[in-house]
């Protein structure tokens, strides 16, 4: 019995000891599995809490360099969501603290192209022997604060890569004196370019950079036959953003380069420096020669007698001075000993001034244009022929100043486009050089006052009654609000503007009151005095009551300084009295009364400016009292009258008796011998 007992503690101690091992072999795997977690895990908060102190050190190929990673950086950065063993791979599954030498991150695994393409190119190559002046992608693009190209604040961004990239390509730098490359002030020819003046100067991000001629990574030499500027890949480079260039070309090049040696066509950087590109026409062989050499004599003319020289001092005073003979007269064939040897067309604007042309065309000068009629004038008529000026030189027919003149010689009385007028429009340049307008630009030379083509515009001049004409109705207060914005803010908001009014009635515009061509001072008596009547055009009923008061009966006497029309509701800026903003609402009536009544208070400002006797309805009480007063008067007046009258021939049968009586008694006292009694005696 005590032996059983004894096998039996032996077999349970046994499973004891074999559970408690086992125990321990799970303890031991679960131990390691979480220490093998915690070591692959490896996030990037896990990198940071050691590399946000900044001044952690590390080593590389044996020197010491900071490794400290600005997390806010980071996180704004393209790779904010990549892990920091994706980069450095060398680290993965490494136990922290990981190892001192580590090597730099790898941008292969997700920009294998890219890598490639840099690998092919001068700076990979360089990279590749260890030249330490070469390039890596960390010295363009930066390390942990990497931002895409469109950000403004990206080191590759377009504003930024001419100054990356010369910051190694800069005359003296140590590239140019290790390889001998003859630099020429790379970055200085850049900037002054019309390239670099687009980019640097005016912002133009489209503007070509380094990157877009050389391409961003796999940089070539020019002898290279892969290079994006190998002669013959660069007309490709150039038409990415110059399309349609050949055809441009050949109206400037002359024939003998395109059919004499086809193999041998000049390329882009032949004429334009790679570069110092500037916005210039570069010399065109002997094109221009070529011309003048017929059209240099001044006895040459067509068969219809036409003189066809051309003046080169003229010519090379003008703004076409640059542009050869080719560009305009497209037609020519520099192949032929005349190169000009069957023209018949006329030179065509529309090749560098395109929307000019169409403004043109759809006005009335370009509709008659199109219509052969010879009174329509063409682009040579107002802007000349050879010897084109710009709108801002003094001697040019488009000149300010010059303009009415330009536009009289077919506008005024009498020539042939003043013949044409069927309205009540005439005398336009006579009306316009004694307006305030004409005044100001002929005789004082204010050359920022109106002229034609300020109101009519220069190219697109349509009748008053087109829609889209802008001295059309709908469109004058826009077009005189180029110049007077103020006033067209006011009228704008005013009971005129059909923005502010909804009516089938014709609303008055800026010409119904200051007219079309003799626009007035405003400060003149005779505009002041013509005012009311422009006012009562409109307002026939309101002006009658206006000339009842005392205002208008003083206004019409001549006198200016008495209140008119606007003196009280505005010019510009008329309102309805129940406006607050209105002159004469509530708030507002006393002080536009004391414009003029310094005393004005609101009793006074209670005056019935326009009251009349003529309205029962309205003003009965006002109506009444005239009638009674003037019933009244008249009354008096006929009884008066009726009286005098009456007692007009008793009157001067009294008279006639008074006579008598008196040279009776004078002869009483001449027959009884006594003197007359003197007058006075006689009265007595």
């Amino acid at each position: 019995m005590e032996a059983n007992d004894r096998d039996s503690v032996k077999r349970e101690s046994k499973k004891s000891s074999s559970s408690l091992l086992l125990l321990r072999v799970f303890l031991l795997i679960y131990l390691s599995f979480i220490a093998s977690a915690a070591a692959l895990a490896q996030e990037n908060s896990d990198c940071l809490g050691c590399h946000d102190d900044k001044t952690l050190q590390g080593k590389r190929n044996g020197k010491t360099i900071s490794v400290f990673v600005d997390e806010k950086k980071l996180a704004l950065s393209v790779h904010a969501g990549v892990n920091c063993i994706a980069c450095h791979a060398d680290l993965k599954g490494s136990d922290f603290p990981h190892k001192e030498d580590v090597a730099k991150a790898q941008c292969t695994a997700c920009h294998k192209e890219e890598n490639k393409q840099y690998g092919e190119g001068l700076h990979g190559k360089a990279f590749a022997l260890s030249d330490k002046l070469a390039p890596a992608c960390q010295t363009c693009h930066g390390s942990h604060d990497i931002l895409p190209v469109n950000d403004p604040r990206s080191a590759v961004a377009p504003l930024k890569i001419p100054y990356l990239c010369g910051s190694c390509h800069h005359e003296g730098s140590p590239v140019q004196l290790q390889y001998h490359i003859p630099q020429d002030s790379i970055l200085e020819n850049y900037s002054e370019s019309i390239h670099g003046e687009a980019l640097l100067k005016k912002g133009l991000t489209v503007a070509p950079t380094c990157a877009s001629c050389h391409s961003p990574h796999r940089v070539l030499p020019h002898t290279d036959p892969r290079s994006t500027i190998a002669r013959i890949n660069i007309a490709s480079t150039c038409t990415k953003c110059h399309a349609a260039i050949e055809t441009v070309h050949r109206k400037i090049i002359r024939g003998e380069l395109w059919e004499k040696k086809a193999n041998v066509l000049p390329v882009c950087v032949d004429c334009h420096q790679p570069h110092k590109v500037r916005k210039v026409f570069y010399e065109q062989g002997m094109a221009d020669q070529d011309c003048l050499r017929c059209h240099g004599r001044e006895d040459l003319r067509s068969s219809t007698g036409k003189s066809l020289f051309v003046n080169v001092n003229e010519l090379a005073g003008s703004r076409h001075s640059k542009i050869a003979c080719s560009q305009c007269h497209s037609g020519v064939n520099p192949s032929k000993l005349r190169p000009c040897e069957g023209i018949t067309a006329e030179v065509d604007c529309s090749v560098c001034h395109a929307e000019i042309v169409d403004q043109y065309k759809k006005s009335i000068h370009g509709q008659l244009f199109a219509k052969n009629d010879p009174n329509a004038p063409s682009c040579s008529d107002c802007h000349g022929s050879h010897g084109v000026l710009g709108r801002k030189d003094p001697n040019s027919p488009t000149f300010a100043i010059n303009i009415p003149n330009l536009c009289a010689k077919c506008h005024r009385e009498g020539k042939k486009a003043a013949i044409r007028y069927t309205g009540t429009e005439h005398n336009i340049i006579e009306k316009y050089t004694e307006s305030i307008h004409g005044r100001g630009l002929m005789k004082s030379g204010l050359t920022v006052i109106a002229t034609c083509t300020d109101c009519h515009t220069a190219h697109h001049e349509l009748p008053h009654t087109d829609p889209e004409s802008s001295v059309n109705r709908n469109n004058v207060s826009a077009t005189c609000g180029a110049c007077h914005f103020g006033i067209q803010e006011q009228f704008d908001k005013s009971v005129h503007s059909p923005k502010v009014t909804k009516t089938d009635k014709q609303l008055p515009v800026c010409n119904d009151c200051h007219t079309a061509h003799r626009i007035r001072r405003t400060d003149q008596d005779a505009f002041k005095l013509n005012i009311m009547e422009q006012c009562g055009r409109c307002h026939s009923e309101i002006a009658k009551t206006y000339f009842d008061t005392y205002h208008g009966k003083v206004s019409q006497l001549g006198y200016t300084k008495t209140a008119k029309c606007y003196d009280c509701h505005g010019a510009h800026d008329i309102l309805p009295v129940t406006d607050p903003a209105s002159h004469l609402s509530h708030q507002n009536i006393v002080q536009t009364c004391k414009k003029c009544h310094t005393g004005a208070n609101r009793q006074f400002a209670g005056y019935f400016t326009h009251a009349t006797h003529h309205d029962p309805n309205k003003y009965p009480w006002l109506y009444w009292t005239f009638f009674g007063m003037t019933g009244l008067l008249v009354g008096t007046f006929v009884l008066a009258g009726i009286h005098t009258l009456l007692w007009l021939p008793r009157s001067i049968q009294y008279r006639k008796e008074l006579k008598r009586r008196l040279s009776r008694k004078d002869e009483d006292a001449g027959s009884s011998g006594e003197e007359s009694p003197p007058p006075a005696e006689k009265q007595r």
